[in-house]
């Protein structure tokens, strides 16, 4: 099982890289067209709603609630129980997210009030910056929709991944980022506002996404008839699951929402900053902490059901090592290469230096956060797959509560930035209740290799740190051109890597300790 594990967590990685390189050259044309204006700030929000619920409802709760039951009705190897199932539950989720979507639509000027308040108080006092209400009102009915068709992809992503047809799921992110990139292309020179084409390529990338899926679902014979199923045992199981785990697995993007909320008191640009900085944390957090995190969840279902203590325990200690492996000098790289990193990648157009400046901040404040954001990818699974969602959800709620108050500390004297380091510090504390309650119950305790493990890793990241200030040139890099950038840039990852590996080398760190983690 060890094998396959890590077989399916390159396959997926592969797939993820290819959606985040994507992602990026995105947000370069997004960067490129609009920079850190009024129109970008009201993109990115009217982009991040029906975001946040796409993770509540495709990715976060429901998968989490749903995998493990789709695991048992699979486990019994009936696969006309399971096609049921799968009708039962697509019918009576595509009916919800349907009618949220409708009501979005309709209400997207209370929600842009509710989210947007900084906003909504200015276009009530007639201030300047009340255009921003008026345009995320109108944007918002664009993107809303999205929630929909990728809600109904979330759920035929998480059939695939029982299945251990990881690919599909990890692949269709990539269609996403070319309808954007092609409505940017030829549509923004349509519309007299470009953020207008932007927000079509999210709502062309639902539907898209959905349509690539279908396929699949039929060659696995699992294309069924939706029906409405609200009062189905196994359709409660889910929804019983899935409730408490509204909060437990998607504390992190309710987190960022009340960044966002307050981020609209702030001047114009913190939005902006903070969706460039979050982005390139998503590349590391996509790459490594998603990818094992989908891969582990069906496999710690299965160990779960068939009762396997030795085969849970040993995959979840897989797990924080793979994404300690790569997610702790992930964070050191970002947090001392934000600002040649924004520049190289985003500066160019209406992105400008003081842009790339301002974002690397807060990058550099969420990198401190984001092997914590990893380590919750794995542990939470652990809760998820036993189908306890009660546990974590009160950890959910005493971390948003924290979030607040840590906004409150850092955000006055800090601006956006102390929104950056609210966020990674509630983050730290989710992880860290995670892991301790799940030592508590005896389900998972970090073995001694993985604790030595982790300590040659930080030794390593240290010597990587090292040669990335070996190479800093400071304000000196604004003075190079783009390929002179880049090269220096290229460079110290190059050499950075080379030493991070090497070091582990030397302090016995081999292939085969990621293939002897039982399974």
């Amino acid at each position: 099982m060890s094998g396959k594990l890590l077989k399916s967590g390159i396959i997926v990685s592969v797939m993820t890289f290819l959606s985040r390189i994507l992602g990026l050259v995105r947000d370069v044309v997004v960067a490129r067209l609009m920079g850190d204006g009024a129109a970008a700030d009201v993109f990115f929000f009217a982009n991040k709603i029906p975001n946040f619920l796409r993770r509540l409802f495709a990715e976060g709760a429901f998968a989490q609630a749903f995998i493990p039951v789709l695991t048992e009705v699979h486990h019994d190897e009936d696969k006309a129980q399971m096609r049921a199932f799968i009708a039962r539950v697509s019918g009576t989720l595509g009916a919800i997210v349907f009618v949220v979507a409708i009501v979005g639509v309709i209400a997207s000027p209370v929600l842009t009030a509710l989210f947007g308040t900084g906003w909504f108080i200015a276009w009530m006092e007639g201030e300047e910056a009340g255009d921003k209400f008026e345009l995320a009102s109108v944007m918002l009915k664009i993107t809303f929709p999205y929630l929909a068709f990728i809600t109904l992809t979330g759920l035929s992503g998480a059939i695939l991944n029982t299945m251990n047809r990881f690919a599909v799921a990890a692949f269709t992110p990539v269609l996403l980022n070319v309808c954007i990139i092609a409505c940017a292309w030829f549509l923004a020179p349509v519309f007299s506002q470009p953020a207008f084409a932007l927000a079509w390529g999210v709502f062309i990338g639902g539907i898209v996404q959905l349509a690539f899926q279908i396929p699949f679902l039929y060659r696995a014979g699992l294309l069924v008839k939706p029906k409405w199923g609200w009062h189905d045992p196994q359709v409660v199981k889910v929804r019983t699951l899935m409730i408490p785990a509204l909060f437990g697995v998607s504390v992190g993007q309710i987190n960022l929402l009340f960044d966002t909320l307050i981020a609209s008191f702030l001047v114009t640009g913190s939005i902006s900053w903070l969706y460039y900085s979050d982005r390139l944390l998503e590349f590391p957090l996509g790459l490594f902490g998603i990818a094992i995190a989908t891969v582990i969840l069906p496999t710690l279902s299965r160990n779960h059901v068939a009762k396997d203590p030795a085969a849970f325990s040993g995959n979840m200690d897989w797990g924080v090592r793979m994404v300690s492996l790569l997610g702790i000098p992930a964070a050191v790289g970002l947090a001392f290469m934000a600002e040649p990193l924004m520049t190289v990648i985003f500066q160019r157009g209406e992105f400008s230096v003081e842009t790339a400046k301002m974002a690397s901040y807060s990058l550099i404040a969420y990198a401190c956060g984001l092997i914590s954001f990893m380590w919750v990818k794995v542990l939470a699974p652990g809760f998820y797959s036993r189908q306890d969602t009660k546990t974590p959800v009160k950890f959910g709620i005493w971390c948003m509560i924290a979030n607040m108050v840590f906004n409150l500390i850092f955000a006055i004297p800090y601006g956006y930035i102390g929104l950056a380091i609210a966020t990674s510090l509630s983050a730290t504390l989710n992880a860290g209740l995670l892991y301790v309650t799940l030592h508590k119950m005896g389900v998972y305790q970090a073995s001694k290799e993985t604790v030595l493990f982790l300590v040659k890793v930080i030794l390593a990241s240290v010597a990587l740190a090292a040669v990335i200030l070996y190479f800093d040139v400071g304000d000196a890099f604004y003075d190079f051109a783009l390929t002179e950038q880049i090269f220096h840039v290229a460079l110290t990852i190059g050499c950075a890597a080379a030493v991070f590996f090497t070091i582990l080398l030397i302090l016995g760190v081999r292939i085969r300790h990621f293939k002897a983690i039982g399974g």
